[in-house]
């Protein structure tokens, strides 16, 4: 009964409200689920815990949806998981049939979405229960293994460690606190900025910066495209959608799915892997392979069943770990940091309340993400012609009234900001990566904290290699992520020679 007490008309509508917004910014090309969380997420902290994570959750699921109408409709992905549905979703629009591929893509979305949110509900308390067993030297060794796959699937592996100790290092500056093991001295901390820093750079500006503020240098730069005209939008009226196209595409629906929601469990691999994996799967194994980048409606449907599988995915590492899946996961531990709330472990047990909301805000949103995307697909194909010069301020002035309200009003949030913005843009110049960064932002107090009491307690680092089992089990998977690295690096060598191997014929013509 009391679980009913939180299901209210308001949380309903929050979620509904968030999904809306979050397809729309998902529609918008350059406009990220990620960039509507961190915008929005100022506005929770008047919500309370339940009400604004059904807001913010919303907007991840229709975020992450809402990228298929462009990557469709105009061959631009509206978000990175929209990759590989550009693929073959453009082709069948340049042929007329756009709103079927459409339809085709929101099913698809539909079905991943709530089998990796099956995948959380059952998953997530198992492996929390598992990790309250863990000392402080397997909590170290897990933020350790986080991080080595983070590198291992970014880019470069380098540039992926390196954008990930960059993280932790920037989240040490501040005082070293006694209660976490150190001396109470301020470390890393230019003269005169002692009364700004002593606590270091708050979690929810620099969040808000590298996703919000960017994104919107980035477009500057690009001198803000007036945005489609409507004319180039073709949704096609005369293509026919029946349920029978997705006959003999159920193995396709669930191996896709399954694999976006493994991909989503891997702490911050993102929505963009997890679609062009579940892609080649679906090519690899198909009867009919050389249609893959042609129009090929199992193309869609792995694309768009992978990259919804990753937001159930995502949030397992998140609440069982208190380690964030992917970029959007990690801005939702500033919503709980607004609410005092300490995720991990023990979160699902201390709050089953706030647990079973989470999951039914979840399935909310994706059955209204379908429902509203299924009946107004022609409404939403236009907000890709809506002007990024009129959207992009608007965002910026909230941006800047979030930053400076979410500590009371404290005006170095709005300077971090700007720091970290402008920070995030010379990230994209010098191709490093900004996920490992946030990650390791987010995750590098925890790591220091658990590395000073492992030692505290054990006094020898040799603990890391002897302590249980358990440990034994993350170096290995450590090592495992590092060799993976290496193959991947020569795999993306060998494509760059022969890149005609790796992309889909219907790409070739744009």
């Amino acid at each position: 009964m009391e679980l009913l007490g939180l299901i209210t008309p308001l949380f309903i509508t929050l979620t509904v409200v968030g999904t809306l917004v979050g397809i729309i910014f998902g529609a918008i090309p350059g406009m990220t689920a990620t960039m509507a969380v961190a915008v929005c997420l100022p506005i929770t902290y008047s919500l309370g815990l339940e009400n604004g994570l059904a807001l913010l959750l919303g907007l991840y699921v229709g975020g992450i949806s809402g990228g298929l109408v462009p990557a469709i409709l105009l061959g631009i992905p509206g978000t990175p998981s929209s990759i590989a549905t550009t693929f073959d979703g453009y082709p069948m629009a340049r042929r007329g049939e756009g709103e079927k591929a459409l339809r085709i893509g929101i099913f698809a979305s539909l079905i991943g979405g709530l089998i990796s949110l099956a995948a959380l509900y059952f998953f997530a308390p198992m492996l929390a229960d598992f990790a309250i067993k863990f000392s402080y030297v397997e909590k170290f060794l897990i933020i350790f293994f986080a991080m080595t796959v983070m590198a291992a699937l970014s880019s470069s592996l380098l540039l992926g460690i390196f954008s990930g100790f960059l993280g932790i290092f920037i989240s040490l500056v501040g005082v070293y606190d006694v209660t976490d093991g150190g001396n109470g001295h301020f470390r890393l901390i230019p003269p005169g900025t002692e009364y700004w820093l002593e606590s270091g750079f708050s979690l929810l500006p620099v969040l808000i910066a590298l996703f919000g503020l960017t994104a919107i240098l980035e477009e500057a730069e690009r001198g803000m495209p007036k945005g489609m005209s409507l004319k180039d939008i073709k949704v096609g009226a005369h293509s026919r959608f029946s349920f029978a196209v997705f006959k003999g595409q159920v193995g396709n629906l669930i191996r896709s799915s399954g694999i976006g929601t493994f991909v989503g469990i891997l702490p911050g691999v993102g929505g963009s892997a997890a679609s062009i994996l579940a892609y080649t799967a679906a090519k690899t194994s198909s009867t009919h392979p050389e249609t893959f980048g042609k129009g090929e409606p199992g193309g869609i449907v792995a694309s768009e069943a992978g990259n919804n599988g990753l937001t159930g995915g995502a949030l397992v590492p998140l609440l069982s770990l208190g380690i964030p899946g992917d970029s959007t996961t990690a801005i939702l531990v500033g919503a709980f940091a607004l609410q005092g709330i300490q995720i991990g472990p023990l979160f699902i047990g201390n709050n089953p309340l706030t647990w079973d909301t989470m999951i039914i805000a979840m399935l909310i949103a994706n059955v209204a993400m379908f429902a509203m995307m299924y009946l107004a697909i022609r409404w939403f194909a236009m907000v890709v012609a809506v002007p990024k010069h009129i959207l992009y301020p608007i965002i910026l002035v909230m941006c800047v009234i979030g930053a400076y309200t979410i500590n009371y009003g404290i005006m170095f949030d709005v300077w971090t900001v700007l720091i970290f913005g402008v920070l995030g843009w010379l990230f994209v110049k010098l191709k490093l990566e900004v996920a490992p960064f946030v990650i390791g932002f987010i995750l590098g107090p925890s790591a220091e904290i658990y590395f000073v009491k492992s030692l505290e307690s054990f006094g020898d680092l040799t603990i890391f290699f002897t302590k249980s089992w358990i440990a034994i089990v993350l170096w290995f998977l450590i090592f495992i992520s590092l060799l993976a690295s290496v193959i991947l690096s020569r795999k993306s060598k060998e494509s760059e020679t022969n890149p005609q191997d790796d992309v889909p014929d219907g790409t070739a013509e744009r």
